[in-house]
C-alpha cells in the first residue's frame, strides 16, 4: 500500500460477529478505534481501568450508533492480578476473540512502582499487555483471522531496554522510561509474531503506531515541562486527530492483506500523520537476542508461559 492510497475507515470490511477487546478503549485512539469497529459491526469489550468512564463512552458511542454491539470491563494493566481477572472472566462469557488490540497506555509519570513492585510504564504498557495476550491466546486461536495487534510508537526507535535497572531506581527519566515501554511492546509484537510463525498458530501478530496524535497521553502527563511542550504547543501545530491517529491500528486489525510481524504506520513525513503503510521497526527491536532476553523477562516477571500449538 502506497501513500497515495487513502485507506479510511470506509474501507473496513464487516465486522458482525467479530469479538474484539480493546485496551484502554474509553478516550483517545481507543475510543475512536472501539467506534470505528463498532460501525462495522464488530462486538467490541472496553477494557477499560475506569468503568464508570467506560460507561461514558458506550453512551457517546451509542448516541449516534443506537445498535453498537459493546461491552464495558474493569482492566488495570498495571496490576497482574486485575490482568488474570479480566481474563478468566473473559474466557468464562466469550468461547473465543478474533482481536486484541493493546492500546492502552500511560506516558511520563513520576517514579512510581506498581502493585507487583514494576515501574509503571514497563508494567502498564509492556508487562500487562504481555499477560493480557498470553492469557487470551487460546481464546484468540479459535477466532476468525485472529490477530493480536500491538500499539508502540516512533519513539520506540528511541529507547533502550534497562535490563539493569527496569524500575528506574538509579536513573530515573520519564521520557527515557516511556521509551523503553515503546521499545518494548515493538519488541514483543516481534517475537510475538515469530513465535506463532514457528508453531504455525493461525493467529498474527501485527504493530502499530499512531504518529504525532492528540490524545490525552500528552495533556495528562504530570510532568508539568512535558504538559506544556506536548499538550500546549506540539499538539496544535502538529497532531493529528485521534480518529485519523487510529487508522494504523485499525488497518492492523482489520484489512486482510496485512501480514503477521508487519508494523503500520502514518506515510507521511517522519511518520507523523498521514495514511497507514507499512513502516520500518528500529534495529534494536529486530535483535534476535533482545527478543529473547525480553520474552524470558516478561514470563519470569508476570508468571504467565505462552501455550503455543505444537508445529505440524
Amino acid at each position: 500500500m502506497t501513500q497515495q492510497q487513502r485507506w479510511t475507515t470506509e474501507q473496513i470490511p464487516d465486522q458482525t460477529e467479530r469479538v474484539f477487546v480493546v485496551t484502554g478503549a474509553n478516550s483517545g485512539l481507543g475510543l475512536a478505534t472501539t467506534r470505528a469497529l463498532a460501525r462495522q459491526g464488530g462486538h467490541v469489550v472496553l477494557a477499560v481501568r475506569d468503568e464508570e468512564k467506560g460507561r461514558r463512552a458506550v453512551a457517546e458511542i451509542t448516541a449516534g450508533q443506537p445498535d453498537a454491539s459493546l461491552e464495558v470491563r474493569r482492566l488495570d494493566l498495571a496490576d497482574l492480578d486485575s490482568v488474570r481477572g479480566f481474563a478468566d472472566r473473559l474466557r468464562a462469557d466469550h468461547p473465543r476473540l478474533d482481536v486484541l488490540i493493546n492500546n492502552a497506555g500511560v506516558m511520563a509519570p513520576p517514579r512510581t512502582l506498581s502493585r507487583q513492585g514494576h515501574e509503571l510504564q514497563f508494567a502498564c504498557n509492556h508487562l500487562g499487555h504481555f499477560a493480557l495476550t498470553g492469557l487470551l491466546l487460546d481464546l484468540l486461536a479459535a477466532g476468525t483471522d485472529p490477530r493480536v495487534v500491538t500499539v508502540s510508537s516512533i519513539n520506540h526507535r528511541q529507547g533502550c531496554i534497562r535490563f539493569d535497572d527496569l524500575t528506574g531506581e538509579r536513573g530515573y527519566k520519564p521520557m527515557g522510561y516511556y521509551n523503553q515501554s515503546k521499545l518494548a511492546n515493538a519488541v514483543f509484537g516481534r517475537e510475538l509474531h515469530l513465535r506463532l510463525a514457528e508453531s504455525r498458530s493461525p493467529v498474527r501478530s501485527v504493530l502499530a503506531h499512531p504518529g504525532y496524535t492528540a490524545t490525552h497521553l500528552q495533556t495528562g502527563t504530570p510532568i508539568g515541562l512535558w504538559r506544556v511542550l506536548l499538550g500546549r504547543i506540539g499538539n496544535p501545530l502538529f497532531a493529528q486527530r485521534p480518529a485519523d491517529g487510529a487508522l494504523p491500528q485499525l488497518y492492523a486489525a482489520t484489512e486482510p492483506a496485512v501480514e503477521s510481524g508487519q508494523f503500520i504506520g502514518p506515510g507521511g513525513m517522519a511518520e507523523l500523520r498521514g495514511a497507514p503503510t507499512r513502516v520500518q521497526l528500529a534495529p534494536v527491536a529486530t535483535d534476535t537476542e533482545t527478543g529473547r532476553r525480553l520474552w524470558d523477562l516478561s514470563e519470569r516477571l508476570t508468571g504467565v508461559r505462552f501455550a503455543f500449538p505444537a508445529a505440524v
